[in-house]
């Protein structure tokens, strides 16, 4: 796989939320993004909060864009939040710096797009990422040992 389509997009979201409701979390909001940064599928759960939906893309867009899951993207904002607030400027604001964004691998490592998801804590939003990821054969790259 090469590219990240509708179909897979949107197993993806559908298991991530339906972890989601197996480990009891608040109302999730879920964006993938392909490779490009461009959204293919966002899901929004009833009672999800307003801004949900532009967190889940600002999670997914920042692995995306920098290369690397965002919890390691936070972790670089309190080192040096200089260079993330600078980043997040040219980026027109787009970046979350929060664990959920998560780079989706194909069998080959190539990233194929990335996943957001916002709406509990952001150790449990990347939780249901990671799994909803793998539980399609892919790769779920946080950035983090696992």
């Amino acid at each position: 796989m090469s590219t990240l389509n509708l179909h897979t997009a949107t197993a993806i979201s559908n298991r991530a939320l339906a972890v989601g409701r197996e480990l009891s979390a608040a109302p999730l909001t879920v964006a993938v993004l392909d490779a490009g940064g461009h959204l293919i599928c966002l899901q929004r759960e009833d009672g999800a909060s307003l801004l949900r939906p532009q967190i889940a893309i600002g999670k997914a867009w920042g692995a995306v864009a920098l290369g690397k899951g965002s919890r390691l993207i936070a972790a670089d904002a309190q080192q040096r939040p200089a260079f993330i607030g600078a980043v997040n400027a040219l980026a027109d604001g787009k970046l979350v710096p929060a664990p959920g964004g998560v780079l989706i691998r194909d069998e080959t490592g190539q990233v194929v797009g990335a996943i957001g998801i916002t709406g509990d804590t952001s150790d449990l939003d990347e939780q249901c990422a990671i799994r909803a990821v793998e539980s399609l054969g892919l790769t779920a790259d946080a950035g983090i040992a696992g």
